[in-house]
């Protein structure tokens, strides 16, 4: 797993979440979570506003093969989804750490428990 971001961290669902410095948090999946699903055709996203429990689901990719929950691994409050992906679902399969993200949100609990670039190579590799 080659080109792991390692300023991000990690879900053991396979989602990456970055801090922003504007102090939201944007929010997509990872490379290889991406894979697992292949060619995305529809993504379900939240109300912007809506708050998400921490195990809810953020949202929902459908692929041709089957379709993915997104879960929230902290409590956190929906401040924007990727427009784009709306019509351009496929955008998470080229751009998974880029273009690709899903939703910025505002969090008010510490990533800390969440895994870093290394923890989550090994725990994909397993």
């Amino acid at each position: 797993m080659s080109g792991l971001p390692e300023n991000l961290m990690y879900t053991d669902s396979h989602a990456w979440l970055r801090q922003d410095d504007d102090g939201l948090v944007t929010l997509g999946v990872t490379e290889y979570g991406q894979s697992l699903l292949g060619d995305l055709v529809f993504i379900q996203f939240p109300e912007v506003g809506a708050h998400i429990d921490e195990g809810d689901t953020i949202a929902t990719l459908e692929s041709v093969k089957s379709a993915w929950d997104v879960l929230a691994p902290v409590a956190m409050t929906i401040e924007a989804i990727n427009e784009e992906l709306v019509d351009q679902p496929e955008r998470v399969n080229e751009d998974a750490f880029g273009e690709g993200w899903l939703v910025r949100v505002r969090i008010s609990e510490e990533l800390d428990t969440l895994m870093d670039a290394d923890a989550y190579k090994d725990f994909a590799s397993e």
